[in-house]
């Protein structure tokens, strides 16, 4: 019978702890996705790897934490699959073969690519696998037949690659693959304490369930309005982390409140953080207790995982038959 809910597939990369950005800007939309789709979420180790290849110790020991906090942050492994990019092989079976396909001019015009090359600089990122990371990504989309890819409207561009490359096989091999198409998100804007994008690239990053005493102290460090030197100078708060992070957990009033007060410089930049943390600081101790009752239980998210990998791993081959077949390599 033919599947009548919409497949959605997503991961992240296992290179450290996850955080505020991730939470508001993609895992609040998993755990809304997984009641009306089938969704499949998985740790891309392999993804980890272009960035981390000589940190892989940091890649295993992440994790079990992202799965930790996959879980914490609502997601029902009853309701979504949870499993291992590497322990899928068909995932590195169909990268392979997509590869043979897909121009290089196709990846060195990749926006990602170009954006992480100016960013990080404290990597090497001139390799193969860095650059033909979009490959792989099609790979582990397609391999589920997934419909729709939950996207930001800065990642739509990424994902078009994606169907370039399917529209590409198919027109070869006959139609094998639907295109996948973008579920735009909004996810609000989260800033990280340097005023940047939030992202554990960049170091400026507020972990999921952080110690209050963290919370507070990268809170309270965080970069503000910059031009706004004294107490009794007006601010501007459309350019402000802390003001972006209010919209995510304070009231309406607040936010208002916060507005105003910036502009007229009817509060200080303190009292705007002091405001924030009334609301983030038991939130983030709620998530750190969730956080710590599964990292209790390690066999079983153990035995949650390997359940949801060998799902994975059937639907995979499925896929994979079909591929060979229509390649006629099989």
């Amino acid at each position: 019978m033919a599947n009548s809910r919409p497949i959605v597939v997503s991961g992240m990369r296992p290179t450290g702890r996850l955080h505020l950005g991730h939470l508001h800007g993609a895992l609040a939309n998993w755990v809304r996705l997984q009641a009306d789709h089938d969704c499949y979420f998985f740790s891309a180790d392999w993804h980890a790897l272009t960035t981390s290849y000589d940190r892989t110790e940091v890649v295993k020991q992440s994790e079990r934490e992202m799965f930790v906090d996959f879980i914490a942050a609502g997601i029902d492994p009853e309701r979504a699959t949870l499993f291992v990019q590497s322990q899928v092989k068909q995932h590195a079976e169909l990268f392979l073969l997509l590869g043979m396909i897909t121009p290089l001019g196709w990846l060195e015009r990749s926006p990602s690519y170009k954006e992480m090359r100016e960013n990080i600089t404290d990597r090497d990122l001139a390799l193969y696998g860095f650059l033909g990371y979009p490959v792989l990504m099609t790979a582990d989309i397609i391999l589920y037949k997934a419909t729709r890819v939950p996207v930001g409207a800065d990642q739509v561009s990424h994902l078009e690659l994606c169907r370039e490359i399917v529209r590409r096989f198919n027109f070869h091999y006959g139609p094998v693959f639907p295109e996948p198409q973008p579920l735009l998100t909004e996810a609000p804007k989260v800033l990280g304490t340097d005023g940047r994008k939030m992202s554990k690239s960049y170091g400026n990053a507020i972990d999921l369930g952080e110690s209050a005493e963290s919370t507070t102290k990268k809170i309270m460090g965080m970069v503000t309005d910059p031009a706004r030197k004294r107490r009794q100078d007006p601010g501007n708060p459309d350019v402000c982390g802390i003001f972006y992070l209010h919209k995510v957990y304070s009231t309406p009033d607040t936010v208002a409140w916060v507005d105003a007060n910036c502009r007229t410089a009817g509060i200080g930049c303190v009292d705007c953080k002091r405001k924030l943390l009334e609301k983030l600081g038991p939130d983030q101790e709620r998530m750190r207790e969730k956080r710590e009752a599964l990292l209790a239980r390690p066999k079983d998210l153990d035995d949650i995982v390997q359940l949801g990998t060998r799902k994975a791993r059937d639907a995979a081959e499925r896929t994979m038959v079909q591929v060979r077949e229509a390649m006629r390599i099989g």
